[in-house]
């Protein structure tokens, strides 16, 4: 009863500001903001030294949640509860007024990205060798989304060694320069940072965006491409010091303004090759000093603002219609082809050298083709990827592009790895009562061999192999979780790392050297 009073005076107190509210004046729940949350979260809700206040950014913590947030405060991060100071009307209707979309899309622009640069070490004031002793291309970045921290992994000893703060809710992956020494971050709210692993100090930060999806690293270490969905822009940084370079607006050519989906880094090609989520079209875009000559179709964006580093003819783009809005991808290993689906359910192939969709797939549900990997099976190149809808892992042919197998599991997953040295392919449970488990499958037979519940009870999830290959590593996604070590061999357990919701695990090796096991 007490729930259903709340709810019904949400509602009404939601309902009354709307019917009271005169234009150009702020409402009474606006107000409530100003007082009590704009100081952390900015005048504008597009975040200050807490996140950013936005539905885009909220999808994972619905007004029902956020109005315990705001009551209880958030463990930690430095967000307050405000039971003492605010009643369940009013947090109910602060949460109502977050999930609202702002009247028009915001402007992060150049001159906003770059007062926001900032320098925390210059390079010329860290050395060029390791403060420690490891093998530096064995090293783990473990992404500890918990408490908002990182941690470098020892990959032959399994020890920490070093713990580190990161800014709100990492998302998309962290990227490494070629030789390892660096990571570059990026956060939920655009906050893009560099992090030097020789020295354990953070380089330089820089907010690129307002809602970020995911970064890439040019093959050449000289550019960081940002993808937003809050503006709908493309960023580029120097990958030196994160300083802006330039700004492109992902206008489709009929003029539709888009959210970026995700942008990769096609290394033989030279480009970086991004997905538009509201318009039917894959871009690439050359960071080469001189556009590409080899094949025809690359415009130039002739717009510059003030503030950009460099000319206009820099980063050429080519424009490639597909079938449909693709919001997840996928690269063969010679980055000829990128494989997309949308959220409809809908599968393209496309052919980066001729610009042309050259087959569909046959994948049903909702493949998670970013966490997809590759492997030989009977002298042909397969892909396999998890399903965030269907409980199967689709296997299918890189040459035929028909489906090989479809292997069922216990539920919907969402990761998905295996290595060059090992027979299995390793794939979580993601979603569902079957959240704990862990599904090891042969790649020749193509069946599930084995299903390890590391934690009974808690979120299995996110393998990555060492370097060679030997020991897999997997992610007990809870508060009181841990890193849980196994031989890859004979799939017992080694060792337990005790930590605080760990996600994603990145080996320095197998994602410079593109493992056929590690998603890129």
């Amino acid at each position: 009863m007490k729930r259903l009073l709340l709810t019904a005076a949400a509602v009404l107190l939601a309902t009354a500001v709307r019917a009271e509210t005169v234009p150009g004046e702020k409402s009474g729940t606006e107000e409530l903001f100003q007082q009590h949350c704009a100081a952390c979260h900015g005048t504008d809700r597009l975040g200050g030294t807490g996140p950013a206040l936005l539905p885009e950014n909220l999808k994972r913590l619905r007004p029902k949640a956020a109005a315990r947030v705001i009551a209880e405060g958030r463990a930690a991060t430095q967000m307050p509860g405000f039971a003492d100071k605010l009643s369940e009307a009013e947090m109910a209707s602060l949460a109502e007024y977050v999930h609202t979309p702002l009247p028009e899309v915001p402007r992060w622009r150049m001159a906003e990205i770059r007062d926001s640069h900032i320098i925390h070490n210059p390079l010329h004031t860290l050395g060029d060798t390791p403060v420690f002793s490891a093998d530096m291309l064995n090293l783990f970045v473990v992404v500890e989304v918990g408490d908002h921290h990182a941690t470098i992994l020892d990959g032959d000893s399994f020890k920490p060694i070093h713990r580190f703060a990161t800014r709100f809710a990492l998302h998309g992956g962290p990227k490494y320069s070629r030789d390892g020494r660096f990571v570059y971050f990026a956060s939920r709210d655009g906050w893009i940072t560099k992090y030097d692993i020789y020295n354990l100090k953070p380089v330089a930060e820089v907010r690129a965006g307002i809602n970020t999806r995911n970064i890439a690293v040019s093959a050449d270490d000289r550019y960081i491409m940002v993808a937003n969905y809050l503006p709908h822009t493309l960023v580029v940084l120097d990958a030196r010091n994160l300083e802006p370079v330039k700004v492109i607006d992902a206008v489709g050519s009929d003029g539709t303004s888009s959210r970026v989906s995700a942008v990769y880094t096609a290394r033989p090609r030279n480009s970086f090759v991004a997905a538009l989520k509201d318009i039917p079209e894959v871009w690439e875009i050359s960071y080469l000093d001189e556009p590409p000559n080899d094949y025809a179709g690359w415009t130039h964006d002739y717009r510059k603002e003030s503030g950009d580093l460099e000319p206009v003819a820099r980063f050429p783009k080519r424009r490639i219609t597909v079938h449909d809005y693709l919001d997840d991808f996928f690269f063969d290993q010679d980055y000829e082809f990128v494989i997309g689906t949308s959220r409809k359910g809908t599968g393209q192939v496309v052919n980066l050298d001729t610009s042309r969709v050259v087959s569909e797939l046959e994948i049903p549900g909702m493949p998670h083709l970013s966490s997809g990997i590759t492997w030989n099976y009977r002298g042909r190149t397969v892909m396999a990827t998890p399903n965030l809808k269907e409980a199967e892992v689709s296997v299918v042919d890189m040459e035929s592009w028909e489906n090989v197998a479809r292997i069922p599991t216990l539920g919907s997953g969402f990761f998905m790895r295996s290595h060059e040295n090992t027979p299995y392919a390793w794939v979580d449970v993601f979603f569902g009562e079957h959240r704990d488990a862990m599904h090891v499958i042969d790649k020749q037979s193509l069946e599930i061999v084995k299903t390890l519940r590391p934690a009974p009870g808690k979120t299995a999830a996110h393998v990555e192999f060492t370097r060679d290959g030997r020991y897999a590593l997997v992610s007990i996604w809870d508060m009181d979780g841990a890193v849980v070590v196994y031989d890859a061999k004979t799939l017992e357990e080694v060792k337990r790392i005790p930590m605080v919701k760990p996600s994603g695990k990145y080996n320095v090796w197998n994602k410079t050297r593109l493992s056929e096991g590690t998603s890129h």
